[in-house]
């Protein structure tokens, strides 16, 4: 039996109307058989034949759906802001209240995008001092995830323009901000260890070994001390911010001197630091296999020592992979210092 096939893109709406306008019934040897109404498809006709006229009507009301998503109209909320002389709209999708509009565009990450986008490297100033060659035209809100009282991830979608080609560039955002990653390292009787904290990651669906890691809480940017605070969350180690080494800071100027981890994406900006210390066996063994983080906040975490020779093949975290390749290459040029620090051993 022949069945009617849908546009890819025909949302079940849509759907649910064409069926109401194209009825498809029988097929026979002799002809096909139809009940639809203004004649879109008769008895008499072959399948193909009709599967064209009902396909059309189909692709063009999905593309019609599918443009009243793209281009909301109605009932949304907009507002405008300066970026760069101009005065760009900034919209909600329906449901986007002019108040959640503010907050993101108040929002840390929001605002952090902005500065990035008209800063020397920004997209806006690629023409150089001659003028940008791109033009930021419209944004459009599309998810606003609050953190308590603080919005925590803002989804946009920015309509920016080539201005030589006429092109539009790729402009879906997932803004979160700033982030740390801490490369902790103790000495054990000659032998040199990685802490990794395991947790659930629902975006991949499954548990990663990872650094320990956090995002920034406050629009402070105190990437140090955020780092302290984090590995004391998820290791229950104590330490000071002064014996953490920026790793990202030993980068080029040009690069921000920050990791992106995925920047076709989310503008997500991670720092990694370094910590060094020396402990006793019983150290590593009180470490191992600890259930940590904040069990309130629905962090699962269980710390994992491992030798640091086996670490680049534990993880498939980004963070451990450039803050291996970073540190290696400081040792290589003798840009770190000579001995690492000795903690307080009373805090274990």
């Amino acid at each position: 039996m022949w069945t009617l096939a849908t546009h890819r893109f025909m949302s079940a709406s849509c759907l649910a109307r064409v069926a109401k306008v194209c009825t498809v019934a029988i097929i026979s040897n002799k002809g096909f058989v139809t009940a639809a109404p203004n004649n879109i498809c008769r008895i008499g006709r072959g399948p193909h034949q009709a599967f064209a006229s009902s396909r059309a009507l189909i692709t063009s009301m999905a593309h019609k759906e599918a443009s009243n998503v793209e281009d909301p109209s109605g009932s949304v909320e907009n507002e405008k802001i300066e970026v760069a002389g101009q005065h760009v709209e900034v919209v909600g999708v329906p449901g986007i209240s002019s108040t959640d509009i503010s907050k993101a565009i108040k929002s840390g990450p929001f605002r952090q995008w902005l500065d990035y986008m008209k800063g020397s490297s920004g997209i806006l100033t690629l023409g150089g001092s001659g003028g940008g060659r791109c033009s930021l035209r419209k944004i459009l809100i599309q998810s606003i995830d609050m953190f308590g009282p603080r919005v925590g991830f803002v989804k946009f979608k920015a309509d920016i323009i080539d201005l030589k080609t006429g092109a539009k560039l790729p402009g879906i955002v997932f803004a979160r901000g700033g982030a740390v990653g801490i490369l902790m390292l103790l000495e054990c009787e000659g032998v040199k260890y990685a802490v990794l904290t395991e947790q659930a990651r629902v975006p991949v669906g499954r548990t990663i070994m990872e650094l320990p890691a956090g995002m920034l809480d406050d629009d402070a940017g105190d990437f140090v001390g955020t780092a302290a605070r984090e590995v004391e969350e998820e290791t229950g180690i104590h330490i000071k911010a002064s014996d953490l080494i920026d790793l990202t800071g030993l980068l080029d100027e040009s690069t921000g001197r920050k990791m992106f981890p995925s920047p076709g994406g989310s503008d997500e900006e991670i720092t990694l630091f370094l910590y060094r210390c020396h402990v006793k066996k019983e150290v590593i063994d009180s470490l191992q296999g600890q259930d940590t983080g904040l069990r309130d906040h629905g962090e699962l975490i269980r710390v994992h020592v491992v030798p640091y020779d086996t670490l680049w093949r534990m993880s498939p975290d980004s963070k451990v992979l450039a803050a291996i390749a970073l540190y290696e290459t400081a040792l290589r040029l003798n840009l770190l210092p000579n001995s690492p620090n000795a903690p307080d051993l009373s805090q274990f």
